[in-house]
């Protein structure tokens, strides 16, 4: 049963990655020619506070924000992707993740990826692919994604490689620790300013629910709109990492490194687990 999941959701990657692909490129396209496009002061304001491994981020990210550029929602949202979550940072610099050195590896990645192509239909797909690797325990074919996306992999493997991927990293370790109120976990979902606690699986409702702007998007038509739940303040969620928690999962990362991925840690000051 186990490996039937796993084959339907590698059948799967191909067509989900194209439906964000072309559903983001058609949203661009609009927006430049249509006297109907959303204007950007309409637009919400979408944050994700998030780190590679954590299974509740790399389940958000593969089974809920895809959704909004298969349903059209981006067109309403700006979205950012913040990719360092609970690590840590020791006095010598090094950054310390909580699940482990890959983590650290795939952070630095992904904060890459969103540099080297700005625009969130570009690299989305990217981190789209990565995280439902990630989701599938394969972490470690993570570059197999330049190809499934079809990018050129150097402006990310020159990024990382020179150790501007560690600077972009400590820029997003200054995001994260300026909330207000602090992040307790991740994913951490910040809409308008507002975060989303553990009501960030509503995350379509949510949207709808909160947008004010002129052109109601169609995929917020007849959707029921949620009730805001309690927020979580004795630390006994089921579906999130939390800061000053050691993950139940980390068994399920590897040990085990490539001589490249060991080398890049070494060249950027990353060490293995917290």
């Amino acid at each position: 049963m186990e490996a039937h999941h796993c084959n339907n959701r590698r059948s799967n990657l191909l067509l989900l990655l194209l439906i964000v692909s072309v559903v983001a490129n058609l949203i661009t396209a609009s927006a430049a020619s249509s006297p109907i496009a959303i204007a950007s002061e309409e637009k919400l304001e979408l944050t994700l506070y998030y780190e590679a491994l954590c299974p509740f981020c790399e389940n958000f990210i593969v089974n809920y924000l895809y959704k909004l550029f298969d349903n059209g929602l981006i067109s309403i949202v700006d979205l950012k992707l913040s990719p360092y979550g609970n690590a840590k940072i020791r006095s010598n610099g090094t950054i310390v993740c909580q699940h482990g050195a890959w983590e650290c590896v795939l952070n630095t990645v992904e904060a890459c990826a969103i540099h080297a192509w700005p625009a969130v239909s570009d690299h989305f797909p990217f981190v789209y692919c990565v995280e439902n690797l990630t989701y599938e325990g394969e972490y470690a074919n993570w570059e197999t994604c330049f190809q499934k996306v079809n990018v050129d992999p150097k402006p990310v493997l020159d990024c990382y490689t020179s150790g501007f991927g560690h600077e972009l990293e400590l820029q997003y370790a200054d995001e994260i620790k300026a909330l207000e109120p602090p992040h307790t976990y991740v994913p951490w979902v910040v809409l308008d300013g507002q975060p989303l606690y553990d009501d960030y699986v509503d995350i379509i409702s949510l949207i709808c629910k909160a947008y004010k702007g002129s052109k109601t998007p169609q995929a917020c038509l007849g959707l029921s709109l949620p009730v805001t739940k309690h927020k979580d303040t004795d630390n006994t969620l089921d579906n999130v990492c939390y800061k000053e928690e050691k993950s139940k999962s980390k068994s399920r990362v590897s040990e085990i490194m490539s001589a490249t991925e060991a080398s890049w840690m070494h060249d950027v000051g990353m060490v293995e687990s917290m």
